[in-house]
């Protein structure tokens, strides 16, 4: 085989890797997750398991709207908020899914940190006014760690903080998640670079 050919064969092979594996992990990520799902009521038709649930969680979201039933489960949140380390784990996931899927939307103002002169970090600011500890400068900005789901809280002062405008705020956190591998596009075509302080 000439060098030619193997070359040509390396480069075919990686370029089939690229796609291969992101699509391979993607598919496998999604069936578990079904699978898992529909695991937790088991029932002997196969999906039916998520199509029950994905019932009952709206029956239960509709409950929980309506006038009449809304206080009985106010009075059960109110008891789960006084057995201690239920409280805790509890009040933390309601706050971390309102983020997301609430009406108060938490990861929806990119901004960027400057950590020294010539270092910045992306992130997202969840708090504009640390006036509850005694720090009215400070704000509270997560950062996602890359290649993980999971990331940091830091109160930084508020001159170190600018917000990012005209930027999808899903595809920033791709970005980040992505060690900064995914590519950020502008909402706008015409944007070049509108920070605001």
């Amino acid at each position: 085989m000439s060098s030619f050919t193997t070359r040509r064969f390396l480069k075919y092979f990686l370029k089939g890797l690229l796609f291969v594996v992101p699509l391979a992990l993607t598919i496998y990520i999604i069936i578990s997750l079904v699978v898992f799902l529909d695991s937790i009521i088991p029932l002997p038709i196969p999906g039916l398991g998520i199509l029950v649930m994905l019932m009952f969680i709206t029956f239960v979201g509709y409950m929980a709207s309506v006038f009449v039933t809304r206080p009985i489960f106010d009075l059960m949140e109110k008891w789960l908020f006084k057995i201690p380390l239920v409280n805790i784990v509890y009040t933390s996931i309601k706050d971390l899914m309102q983020a997301f899927v609430g009406d108060k939307k938490k990861f929806n103002v990119t901004v960027v940190v400057k950590l020294s002169d010539n270092m910045y970090r992306l992130g997202f600011l969840t708090q504009e006014d640390m006036s509850m500890i005694a720090e009215p400068g400070l704000a509270a900005v997560y950062f996602p760690h890359s290649y993980n789901f999971s990331g940091n809280l830091y109160m930084i002062p508020k001159e170190n903080i600018k917000v990012v405008e005209n930027i999808n705020n899903a595809d920033v956190m791709k970005f980040i998640v992505s060690g900064g591998v995914s590519e950020l596009q502008p909402l706008d075509e015409n944007f070049e670079s509108t920070v605001k302080k």
